[in-house]
């Protein structure tokens, strides 16, 4: 008999066919009792393919049944595309949390403190590894959901790792997530700082900061008002907080300990006296607990007695599961040795995953196998407790499982085989990086034919999702090839990144990787790519860091190698770049001007007509900043003139863009002047071609400006429909803007004039060959 349906509604009817109870299917199949009604139940829906195999075995399905409950399962295990950030959503709580009842009351007293109208509360949970501190700040967070309705961030800081995650980095994840738009994010980390306390102080959110490192590292995240609460894991007490409460976590008492274990095992697996021996024997820390727990239920022959026995014969030196990791050592070891040995030998290179988590393509290329047999043999790791699946499609070792991966990677595998396969990974992670980040260079696009990297990049959308997804792992990546010498790679890989930087241009790794670049570059002895990839720095230095007078000195040395080289083109992108940093130094906008007139006359002589018409656009705008905009005007006509020109010299996909950015600063510049019918029409013909060209952040601003113009010209009804158009996209991305243009509505409505911003001073815009603009968002010119 065929069923069709659910995996678990299949299970149970063959099972009933077979006349067989949970426990005869356990016993014959080797599958747990509880597996087998967390399936039946639909708690589990997608069992991995060696556990469907072993339940069709024991039912004696015949080829048709048998691929019926195979499809059923693949059915329910979820997929994702190649590669899903995480964001800053929790992790899954644990469905089995017990004990810490005292900790639990305490923080659910500074949930209600922090409802009050004092300062925001903020707590730090301590302890040593595998103290459960994740799993009691994200059980909390489960508990108290409902009364924290703007929602619940979670931050892993990394900070045992070899680079933990900076403060600044971290606010922009909690900006993004708070649903501020990249361009509003302030490049300098005290602004971005203060912009996130006054994003916080009029939320009310929960916050769980884990894995801090110090106090440095978590001091710029504490809120400054508000009714938030914010919780902190970490290994050190973190005392050098001022005004924080602080949650010490020991190991568990004997009783919770055995509380643990029998709800693990949800059934009984042993007496008291084996269940408290288990416990003692991995330390009475949740996580070896877990572990051990996981490997009874592997094993429905086992008693916790034998468990315990193993346990000591293991260790052979009881008194030191007493003190350091040893104790934590023997539950992993225990586990580890009833793995296959395909799960095995990936467990142990999991070691040299550098980021904090990784995708499933990954894992397939440190076992050479295919990403369904990765996901197999990690799965293999999750249900053992060696490995976390925290977000869809996502795993990540918890910091002493690798120590454990590494230190059997060391002893079993030798050191030339070692080498082999993080090489392998590396190559892989710089291949995939290229030809994702070419997707968004304009002569490039889709990856080439017959490209197999594991991973699907059929999309510029799939390609940055694995781009950010996997971003520390190729980061890492590229690191080590800079210091293993493989300069020529280093500049290949991060000239293909240059186009994807525009649009993630808070990352704070930009100006490290060009600087990488810059230096590899220098390394070959290649002064062509030396020069641009300094351009490249200049420009991150301005745009993402703020360091203006930093991007002025390499845009500078990057023109003194140009002119030594006769490179009339990179002459003028490094004053095209000086120029645009010089605008943000006080008292430098002459300065600026001058650079820029200077990059519009070295891009002519070299024919270079891209970079002059970023010049060109760049000028008006200094222009106008300088007081002058009927001069800016003209400078943008003669613009407007020469991209209209039918034998315009250049490549269709920049004319469209500059022809839409060029209307847009037309726009801004009849409003400088008040002429507010030229700004409405410039502004209306603008917005079309940005739809296609840009995106909403982009639409959005120019609807407002658009919206601003009908309003001075008394349409009342126009400029509505304008603010609405800039409304929707604001509240498309979450951008905080979309509060006053609600006002501005509400103003026409009732004629108020309380209120009125006017024309942003400058239109968005990509850096067209690496920051022609220098990423000028909205505010970036201003």
């Amino acid at each position: 008999m065929v069923r069709t349906g659910a995996f678990g509604e299949l299970l149970r009817g063959y099972r009933h066919a077979a006349e067989l109870t949970i426990e005869d299917l356990a016993s014959a199949s080797g599958v747990s009792v509880r597996a087998i009604g967390d399936m039946e139940r639909g708690r589990s829906r997608g069992p991995q393919r060696r556990t469907v195999a072993a339940l069709a075995d024991a039912l004696g399905l015949g080829p048709v049944e048998r691929r019926a409950l195979e499809d059923a399962a693949r059915a329910g295990r979820p997929r994702a595309p190649a590669s899903s950030a995480g964001g800053c959503e929790p992790p899954r709580g644990v469905g089995d949390f017990t004990g810490r009842a005292a900790e639990l009351a305490r923080l659910k007293h500074l949930t209600a403190e922090a409802a009050g109208d004092g300062p925001a509360v903020v707590a730090t949970v301590s302890g040593g590894p595998g103290m459960g501190k994740t799993a009691l700040i994200v059980h909390a967070a489960e508990l108290f959901a409902d009364r924290f309705p703007d929602g619940c961030l979670f931050i892993d800081l990394r900070g045992m790792d070899a680079t933990p995650v900076a403060a600044g980095a971290a606010l922009t994840r909690l900006l993004r997530a708070f649903g501020v738009a990249e361009a509003r994010i302030p490049k300098d980390e005290e602004e971005r700082a203060g912009f996130y306390r006054s994003a916080l102080r009029d939320r009310r959110s929960l916050i769980l900061l884990d894995n801090a490192l110090d106090e440095a590292q978590v001091r710029p995240l504490l809120p400054g008002g508000g009714r938030s609460l914010v919780l902190i894991t970490s290994r050190r007490s973190l005392a050098g907080l001022e005004g924080v409460h602080q949650v010490p976590l020991a190991g568990m008492p004997v009783e919770d300990s055995v509380a643990m274990l029998r709800r693990i095992l949800g059934g009984e697996r042993g007496g008291a006296g084996d269940l408290d021996s288990v416990a003692g024997l991995c330390g009475h820390l949740p996580l070896a607990m877990r572990i051990a727990g996981n490997r009874l239920l592997s094993r429905p022959g086992w008693t916790a007695g034998q468990l315990a026995g193993r346990l000591a014969d293991e260790e052979r030196r009881l008194d030191l599961l007493a003190a350091g990791d040893l104790h934590v050592a023997a539950a992993f070891a225990l586990s580890y040795r009833h793995l296959s040995g395909r799960a095995a030998e990936l467990f142990r290179r999991l070691a040299l995953v550098p980021g904090p988590d990784f995708g499933v393509a990954i894992g397939a290329v440190l076992a050479g196998v295919t990403p369904d047999e990765a996901e197999d043999a990690l799965e293999e790791l999750v249900e053992l407790g060696l490995l976390q699946a925290p977000y869809l499609a996502r795993y990540r070792l918890h910091d002493l499982v690798r120590l454990f991966a590494r230190a059997r990677l060391t002893e079993e595998e030798p050191e030339d085989a070692r080498r082999r396969v993080l090489r392998r990974m590396n190559s892989w992670l710089l291949d995939v990086t290229t030809v994702a980040g070419r997707w968004f260079e304009p002569e490039y696009g889709e990856p080439p034919a017959g490209f197999d990297g594991l991973v699907s990049l059929g999309t510029r959308e799939e390609a940055r999702a694995w781009l950010e997804g996997e971003s520390a792992n190729w980061l890492a990546a590229l690191r080590s090839a800079a210091k293993e010498g493989e300069h020529a790679r280093v500049v290949e890989v991060t000239g293909a990144l240059h186009w994807f930087s525009d649009l993630v241009v808070h990352w704070d790794d930009w100006v490290e990787l060009f600087e990488l670049s810059s230096g590899a570059a220098r390394a070959l002895g290649d002064r062509h790519a030396e020069i641009v990839h300094l351009n490249y720095l200049a420009w991150a230095l301005c745009a993402c860091q703020g360091r203006f007078q930093d991007s002025v000195d390499r845009a500078m040395r990057a023109y003194e190698l140009a002119v030594e080289e006769g490179d009339l083109r990179e002459q003028g992108w490094a004053l095209q770049y000086a120029g645009l940093a010089l605008r943000r130094i006080p008292g430098s906008l002459e300065a600026a001007a001058d650079h820029t007139r200077e990059a519009i006359a070295r891009f002519e002589a070299a024919e270079e007509w891209d970079g002059r018409r970023q010049a060109m656009s760049a000028y008006g705008d200094v222009l106008r900043f300088l007081g002058r905009p009927r001069e800016a005007l003209a400078q943008h006509r003669a613009l407007l003139e020469e991209l209209r020109d039918p034998a315009y010299r250049g490549g269709p996909f920049l004319r469209r863009t500059t022809l839409a950015l060029v209307l847009a600063r037309l726009g801004a510049d009849h409003a400088a002047l008040g002429e507010w019918r030229a700004a409405a029409d410039s502004l209306r013909e603008s917005i079309p071609l940005l739809r296609t060209q840009g995106g909403p952040l982009w639409v959005g601003d120019r609807s407002h400006d658009l919206g601003v113009a009908l309003r001075e010209l008394g349409e009342a009804e126009a400029a509505r429909k304008a603010f609405e158009e800039a409304l929707a996209c604001y509240a498309a991305i979450g951008d905080e803007r979309a509060e006053s243009v609600r006002a501005e509505i509400a103003a026409l409505d009732g004629g108020s004039q309380a209120e009125r911003p006017g024309v942003r001073a400058s239109g968005p815009g990509p850096k067209v060959r690496q920051a022609g603009t220098a990423n000028e968002g909205t505010d970036a010119s201003r």
